[in-house]
């Protein structure tokens, strides 16, 4: 008689690997089979009243050998805010959904947060339950709602005040008429939705405060990244402009980010009344330029100015005054165009219309540095633009129109752009600190961003932050 080991053996093999998996894919009845959960609280970052949250993920594990049968999946409030995905299906509870061994499945959880009456962000809570084997299981979910003023297509006709009460979202247009004044208090956020404007034809004052500053930004406040908010974004909302018509405008305590134009000042060609006073503001992330201007008078004192596709700063003719500013580029989304800080019109023979005024500028206690070239011009002979005591990144030596210049520097910045940090305060160690001239230290810029005085320690430091972080 044949033997056949061989096969009868090679049929027990397969025999046995479609028993032992029929057991691995068998569903255990222990109470002790718990799920694990990828985090035990979802929490959502504060998102306007009467608009959904982004959606959140949730993965929940099965680690043992045999699958589960989570016999209830619901949330805790009958009247909840949230709503929950679970494998693609929609709704409020789930029942006898399986999970293999050593395998698991994804939920996907929202929320909408009504309008009240609140002026402070307000907490809306609720738990996901599971029940798995008469075990219950949850997860809590935490979402904070903050009520908002909305305006669209707004025109402002007479004079108007901002305050801090709540948020303020632009969508399409704001616009100042020209008979109008807009103040805008400390503290007050000011949110552009995707595309808005600031359009300003009479006068804006938005004077903020140390510690108190007005914001001026995207109305997206969720994260791009972990830990990584859409400010780092640009392009999100238009930017401001102040047409050629307006004149006598404040911008003091004032954070503008993530804009397509930054802020942008219409010519006018008119030296003789000032067009805009910028004072301890920080303007960065913009698609253009953080600032242009053209054929205007404008001052700022005490500004950071940063990240920016074009020209981080981009002025034609007219007449500029820059006091303890600093300068930078770090934009991370493009390759950027222009240097740093360009100048257009210096001269009769740069190919302008000959009755439109020649730059005069000058940039004192200053640092330029950044990705990008400095400056546009290199040779600034003839012209009437001045750098006095401000520090470079290109090499170089002082001349008339370089004075007391710091060539070939590393001011140290904090800003660390591989990890999405944009901070322009200094270094302990920075080689400019206390290299400032106090003769250029006035009123406007004797007190800087966070408040502190320039001259409590003897020389200023240069550029927009009078002290360093330790």
């Amino acid at each position: 008689m044949k033997k056949h080991f061989p096969l009868f053996l090679t049929i027990a093999a397969l025999i046995g690997l479609i028993l032992s998996s029929c057991i691995s894919d068998a569903v255990t009845s222990s109470p002790a089979a718990n799920l694990t959960f990828s985090r035990d609280t979802v929490n959502f970052d504060t998102v306007f009243t009467g608009l959904g949250t982004p959606t959140a993920r949730l993965i929940v594990f099965n680690h043992n050998k045999k699958g589960v049968e989570i016999s209830s999946i619901k949330l805790k409030n009958d009247d909840s805010r949230f709503a929950i995905n679970v494998d693609g299906r929609s709704g409020t509870v789930f029942h006898d959904v399986e999970i293999r061994g050593n395998d698991s499945i994804y939920l996907f959880i929202e929320c909408l947060i009504p309008e009240n009456e609140s002026a402070e962000p307000t907490l809306t809570e609720d738990a996901i339950e599971f029940v798995t084997n008469g075990v219950t299981q949850s997860v809590r979910l935490e979402a904070y709602g903050q009520n908002v003023t909305r305006l669209r297509g707004c025109r402002l006709l007479s004079d108007t005040t901002f305050t801090a009460d709540r948020p303020i979202i632009v969508f399409d247009s704001l616009v100042v008429d020209s008979r109008a004044t807009l103040r805008i208090m400390p503290d007050t956020r000011l949110l552009f939705h995707d595309g808005a404007r600031l359009a300003v034809h009479g006068r804006i004052e938005a004077v903020g405060e140390p510690g108190k500053l007005i914001q001026m930004r995207g109305d997206r406040l969720d994260n791009v990244l972990p830990d990584v908010g859409y400010d780092i974004l640009s392009g999100q909302w238009e930017g401001i402009s102040i047409s050629a018509g307006s004149f006598d405008n404040r911008i003091e305590y004032v954070d503008m980010r993530s804009t397509n134009t930054g802020l942008t000042v219409d010519s006018c060609a008119d030296l003789s009344r000032s067009k805009l006073l910028l004072r301890n503001s920080w303007l960065h992330n913009s698609k253009g330029s953080a600032l242009s201007s053209k054929y205007a008078r404008v001052d700022a004192y005490g500004c950071c100015f940063s990240e920016a596709a074009e020209a981080v700063v981009a002025l034609t003719g007219g007449e500029h005054t820059f006091v303890q500013c600093t300068f930078a580029n770090n934009y991370l989304f493009s390759a950027i165009s222009e240097p740093i800080l360009s100048l257009y019109h210096l001269l009769p023979n740069h190919v302008y219309e000959n009755d439109l005024p020649l730059m005069k500028a000058s940039f004192e206690n200053s640092i330029i540095y950044g990705l990008a070239a400095d400056l546009n011009e290199g040779d600034l002979t003839g012209t009437e633009v001045f750098f006095r005591n401000v520090s470079l990144k290109s090499a170089g030596e002082d001349d008339s129109n370089f004075i007391d210049c710091l060539w070939d520097t590393d001011p140290m910045f904090l800003t660390d752009r591989p990890i999405y940090y944009f901070n322009y305060h200094l270094r302990p160690d920075s080689p400019v600190i206390g290299m400032g001239n106090p003769a250029f230290v006035n009123a406007e810029s004797l007190i800087d961003i966070d408040g502190i005085d320039r001259l409590a320690t003897g020389n200023p430091t240069l550029g927009a932050y009078a002290k360093p972080e330790e």
